[in-house]
């Protein structure tokens, strides 16, 4: 028995959405609460921890790994129980057989994490780069060059009865924006979105974007936006 067009249509796009949903739930797998284990204060030792728990991720045994990168298993022996530092020659073959970056072997060994705590009313007022007048930009922390090889700049903005309405800000990274006060028109590319308290834009930044019409304000709102680190 067939099925009439439009029951398999709507069948065909619920499967659809089905398949999109589980993409999206596979892209956004990492546990946010995964405790990391411990970090070493021994460079020698983190290196070797890693090395052995990257090959039994592999399930490769100490000779596989020998033969993979023409290191003597007792070489290898050593390296994974911290006893002598791998030149970068080694530890570049080693990543190589082991299919991982080579900045992997490093990720347990201590080091310092930038924190940055800014309370209430002491955010940093400053221009931005293509910055409009009236637009109050106040920078809420800030972390250079750092492990996770990103930059990331959160801003508190405000508009008022002075500030300019020209979308043309355009720049590397992606943007997220959070409306906390007020309601603004908000172009990015040829799309206008109204933005009101509580609702949030996420986009590529590379598009021309900003503010296009000041529906109702002042108006506030966060914008975090984040990039690859110069390298």
């Amino acid at each position: 028995m067939n099925m009439p067009k439009m029951e398999k249509s709507a069948v065909e796009a619920r499967a659809a959405k089905g398949k999109a949903a589980a993409a999206a739930a596979k892209a956004l797998s990492q546990d946010p609460h995964r405790v990391s284990e411990p970090r070493e204060k021994n460079l020698e030792t983190a290196i070797g921890r890693a090395v052995r728990a990257f090959r039994r991720q592999k399930a490769m045994t100490v000779a596989d790994l020998s033969k993979h990168t023409s290191l003597s298993i007792g070489m290898l022996s050593k390296i994974e129980n911290g006893i002598t530092s791998p030149s970068l020659a080694t530890l570049q073959s080693l990543a190589h057989a082991l299919s991982v970056p080579i900045t992997a072997f490093f990720r347990r060994f201590e080091e310092r994490r930038e924190v940055m705590h800014v309370k209430a009313g002491h955010a940093v007022e400053m221009e931005r780069a293509g910055t409009r007048s009236g637009h109050q930009y106040n920078l809420l922390g800030h972390i250079g060059a750092n492990a996770s090889g990103v930059i990331v700049e959160p801003y508190m903005i405000t508009l008022t009865e002075s500030s300019d309405v020209f979308p043309t800000f355009q720049h590397d990274g992606i943007e997220l924006l959070y409306f906390l006060e007020g309601e603004v028109e908000y172009r990015h590319g040829d799309q206008t979105f109204l933005m009101q308290p509580g609702d949030s834009l996420f986009f590529d930044a590379d598009a021309p974007h900003g503010p296009e019409k000041l529906v109702k304000l002042p108006a506030r709102f966060l914008s975090v936006i984040s990039y690859p680190q110069a390298d």
